[in-house]
């Protein structure tokens, strides 16, 4: 394990760091999380993180995938610094679920991982993570899990005047020159006001620099210390307002977000995106009666993604989505609470171009769901259902042959329980059963994708992709100490996965692998372990473990782009205004890899840093430093697809500042 080569290094940092601070910390260690948890309810069965507030500024990254990485269980599929999704549990695609305000996110970063999340984490309030299948909520296709990211779009707390924050991001990797301006106000009383929302945000970055590598080409290798193509811009901006009412308020939003970023796979091809995006929300709540809640929202989004080779427009790929989500909470019957659900979503795609692999296609969804939760003998139950129809239906064409239909139904049942231990411990258990219907990509492809160097080809055929799976968790919490420890594994009947067939296609007189869509028996089975131990008033050790393995039991072949076994430890400290995190990652050789993938290389990197907290009246201010990869360590991502992996490895040493200002 010569990737843990650096963790003497690291300790001798934070012994150094430890002597020279001293404080008393008054932060809240409470996480609240109300992804999964619509019911309001104290406690969570299933394993779940949040980043917001000052946490959340100092681990913002360029994209979404990035800012989330280090959190327990969840990975990065970088492609590049600009295409970057994340990875739970050692699924990603369409099995990871992403949402804004709960809501879908449209774009195309589930069919290809040259596609780029179109959310931009400059303007988020907070982000939350729920690890393992949540797809009693949120539908098949959360199998792995859900990362929500929360804004203040559609205000749903009335302020009085204005607030805001602004800030400035300079420096890093990529030389980065971002900034962000958020302003928030209303007027009136709760039961009959009114509320607005402005914001904008820009980003400017060069192509990214890394340690010395050799990086491939058509002749052989280059030696490089960047990486090729990987400069991005990106600019957006939103509106929107609410009315309060008793009990309750309804508003609006729209926003637009473009980006343009080099696809790093190719080293004249750049991608123009753009997403616009209509959403209403709203809530009645009342202590009487029985139906005490009833919110709703609905959202329109526009999104185009067209490759430039130079100046010349290549494939343009389109998508045009519907989402719509209505939930009726109940009068407690007993001891038991609970609700119901509708949600619909309406998907049309399309992709024109001579690299368009997939035909264009409308997919439509319809789910009806019930969650209950009871407290019984000093245990936390929740029980639920959900019941979808889906359909998928495609244009059929020259390459993709007639036109096609499929109608699923899939059904997916979940169980949990907390229960406390004392001395602030407490257990859980969630068993789940999900049925995800497969994504109109795995049923319809045909063709060179040139992201993935191969030609994919999908099956009208397959079924619904059947799972089971259960989570244990041990949970210790104390006024500012925690230990989380969850084990889990999850079954696959039939795994649909891309895999090699070993044929060859032609793609202009060169060779490309073929990869097919298949249904296979799979398992995935994993643990993670996150704790702080505040040792002083002024200083907390920090520790993180994750570890998963995937197989096709059919074959015993590992599952593509799993994690290696990765560890955290750090240190955070606090004196006066000032705070510091010193933190040591490594991970180690991932050599279970699928056929015609190579081992990664294990690693550890150093990373540093340092704010100070302002106060001028009622306006507060953050400045912040970060040092990354203080070795300057030559970092390799194992969760990348392969065709990339080499020609875009993780960032070098850099240096970072920014401040944010709260009003």
């Amino acid at each position: 394990m010569r990737s843990f080569a650096l963790a003497p290094i690291a300790a001798a940092c934070l012994s150094v760091f430890v002597s020279a601070t001293h404080a008393d910390p008054t932060e809240s260690l409470d996480k609240v999380v109300v992804t999964g948890n619509p019911l309001k309810s104290q406690v969570l069965a299933q394993p779940s993180d949040s980043l917001s507030g000052d946490q959340l500024v100092l681990t913002r990254a360029a994209n979404l995938g990035d800012t989330l990485q280090g959190l327990p269980g969840v990975a990065a599929t970088n492609f590049g610094p600009n295409a970057s999704r994340p990875s739970i549990r050692g699924l990603d695609g369409d099995r990871v679920r992403i949402l804004s305000n709960s809501g879908a996110s449209v774009d195309a970063s589930n069919l290809s991982f040259d596609h780029g999340v179109a959310i931009d984490p400059l303007v988020i309030d907070k982000v939350e993570v729920l690890r393992g299948a949540a797809a009693l909520l949120y539908g098949g296709n959360a199998v792995g899990g859900v990362v929500n990211t929360l804004d203040n779009r559609i205000p749903r707390t009335l302020i009085q005047g204005v607030s805001g924050a602004a800030e400035v991001r300079l420096g890093g990797a990529s030389q980065d020159k971002s900034g962000a301006l958020v302003l928030d106000g209303g007027s009136g009383q709760p039961h009959a006001g009114w509320g607005w929302h402005v914001d904008v945000a820009g980003r400017d970055a060069g192509d990214q620099r890394t340690p010395r590598f050799d990086s491939p080409t058509d002749d052989g290798t280059e030696s490089r210390t960047s990486v090729r193509n990987s400069a991005a811009r990106s600019h957006g901006g939103a509106v929107g307002g609410s009315v309060f009412f008793q009990g309750g308020f309804a508003g609006v939003s729209v926003d637009d977000f473009h980006t343009d970023y080099g696809t790093t796979a190719e080293a004249d091809v750049t991608i123009r995106m753009q997403r616009q995006r209509l959403a209403t929300a709203g809530e009645w709540a009342t202590a009487d009666g029985p139906i005490h809640r009833v919110s709703w929202q609905l959202s329109r989004n526009r999104y185009e993604h067209t490759e430039m080779e130079g100046d010349v427009t290549g494939t343009t790929f389109k998508s045009r989505g519907t989402d719509g989500r209505l939930e009726v909470e109940h009068a407690a019957l007993g001891p038991v609470k609970g609700l119901i659900g509708l949600q619909t979503e309406q998907l049309d795609f399309s992709a024109l171009g001579e690299e368009a692999f997939v035909p264009s296609t409308r997919t439509r969804n319809t789910g009806v769901f019930v969650l209950e939760q009871a407290r019984l003998a000093g245990v936390d139950w929740s029980a639920g259902a959900r019941t979808e129809r889906v359909a998928v239906d495609s244009d059929g064409g020259d390459r993709f042959g007639v036109a096609q239909s499929r109608r699923f139904s899939p059904l997916s049942l979940a169980l949990s329980a907390v229960a406390p231990m004392g001395g602030g411990w407490s257990a859980s258990v969630n068993l789940n059963r999900t049925q995800r219907a497969p994504a109109y990509y795995e049923l319809f492809a045909n063709g060179l994708h040139v992201a993935s160097a191969a030609y994919e080809r999908g099956d009208a055929g397959l079924g619904l992709e059947r799972s089971k799976g259960v989570d244990l968790g041990l949970k210790w919490e104390s006024a500012q100490s925690h230990l989380h420890l969850n084990v889990y594994e999850t079954r696959f009947s039939n795994y649909i996965a891309l895999q090699a067939t070993g044929e060859l296609a032609d793609n202009d007189g060169q060779s490309v692998p073929v990869y097919a869509f298949t249904a296979v028996p799979a398992r995935l089975r994993g643990a993670e372990v996150e704790g702080r131990w505040q040792v002083h008033p002024a200083v907390a050790l920090l520790g993180q473990l994750d570890a998963v393995r995937g197989d096709n039991r059919a074959t015993g072949e590992p599952l593509p782009r799993l994690a290696p076994l990765r560890a955290m430890v750090g240190l955070e400290a606090r004196r006066g205004d000032w705070s510091g995190r010193l933190e040591w990652r490594g991970a180690a050789r991932q050599d279970r890899v699928s056929a015609f993938d190579t081992p990664t290389a294990g690693y550890g990197t150093v990373r540093l840093s340092l704010a100070r907290q302002f106060r001028w009246g009622t306006t507060d201010a953050l400045w912040y430093l970060k040092l990354d990869n203080l070795g300057n360590k030559l970092a390799y991502n194992a969760t990348a697809v392969p065709t990339i992996r080499d020609l875009a490895p993780q960032s070098g040493r850099s240096a970072s500042t920014g401040l944010q200002v709260r009003f």
